[in-house]
C-alpha cells in the first residue's frame, strides 16, 4: 500500500521527525512558530502539515482524541518513513500542587485503555525513547521552564474517570491524567521508533477543576498560554533528536 488510508500520505512526503498535537487546530499554532509550513494532507480528525525549524525539517500531525486514532496515526507515520514522534498535548494533574498551565514530561504512560491490549500484554510497560525523554527535559532547562517529570495515566473514558479512579492514579503517584501516551509509547517502541510526550495542565482533577468547567472555550487561559510554552519546548526537542 503506497498512499496511507487515514493519513493520505506516501513514503517521502513526510519529514523523519513528527510533533503530534491531539487537536487539528493545534497543528496550525505549530506550524506559526516555525519559519515555513505546507499543509500535506487533510482527511478526519488528522492534518498534516511539513515545516522548517532552526533549520530542521520537521512533520506536525494531529491524532485526535484517544488511542484508536493515535495508533493509526504513528502506524501510518511509521509506514511512511517517521523515525521520531513527539506528543505535543494537554492533560489533567493527579497531584496537589501542578497547577493549571505546568507542563508534564511524562516518564511512562499506565495502560487505562484498550487499544495496547490488542498489540501486547499490560505487563509489557509503555515508555518513552530516553533520547526524547531527555531532549524535551533539556529543552525545557534551556528555555527557563520548570516541568513536572514523571509518570501518567492514558484513559479511554473522559467521563467515566471517577474518584476512585482518581484516588488510584493519585495513590500510585502518577503525575497526569491524558489519553495517548500509551499508544504512541507502545506503537513507537514496537516500530522501532522514538517517542517522546509533553503535555501542559488544563484541570487537576484531586482539586476539583476540569477544563471548560468555567471557561468560555476548551482551555483556561493560563494553560493555553502555556501550551506555546511546551510548544517551543517541543520544537527545540526536535531539532536535537
Amino acid at each position: 500500500m503506497a498512499k496511507q488510508p487515514h493519513l493520505l500520505v506516501e513514503p517521502g512526503d513526510l519529514a523523519d521527525v513528527a510533533l503530534l498535537p491531539g487537536d487539528p487546530g493545534r497543528v496550525d499554532r505549530i506550524a506559526d512558530a516555525c519559519d515555513e509550513a505546507t499543509t500535506v494532507a487533510q482527511n478526519r480528525e488528522y492534518k498534516l502539515v511539513n515545516a522548517t525549524y532552526e533549520g530542521r525539517d520537521l512533520t506536525i500531525c494531529s491524532t485526535g482524541i484517544g488511542c484508536p486514532s493515535a495508533a493509526i496515526a504513528v502506524e501510518e507515520l511509521h509506514a511512511v518513513g517517521v523515525e521520531t514522534v513527539i506528543r505535543v498535548g494537554t492533560t489533567g494533574a493527579l497531584q496537589s500542587g501542578i497547577e493549571i498551565g505546568d507542563m508534564v514530561v511524562a516518564t511512562g504512560a499506565a495502560k487505562d485503555e484498550g487499544t495496547t491490549g490488542r498489540y501486547e500484554a499490560d505487563t509489557v510497560p509503555a515508555v518513552p525513547d530516553y533520547g526524547v525523554l531527555s531532549a524535551l527535559v533539556d529543552g525545557a532547562e534551556a528555555n527557563g521552564e520548570d516541568v513536572h517529570v514523571g509518570p501518567v495515566a492514558t484513559d479511554d473514558a473522559f467521563y467515566a474517570e471517577t474518584d476512585e479512579y482518581v484516588d488510584a492514579w493519585e495513590d500510585a503517584g502518577l503525575l497526569a491524567v491524558e489519553m495517548e501516551a500509551a499508544a504512541i509509547f507502545s506503537l513507537a517502541r514496537r516500530k522501532g521508533m522514538a517517542a517522546g510526550a509533553i503535555c501542559t495542565v488544563d484541570g487537576n482533577l484531586v482539586e476539583g477543576t476540569q477544563k471548560g468547567e468555567t471557561e468560555a472555550d476548551e482551555l483556561p487561559a493560563k494553560a493555553k498560554n502555556n501550551v506555546e510554552r511546551a510548544i517551543g519546548i517541543a520544537l527545540d526537542a526536535a531539532t536535537t533528536v
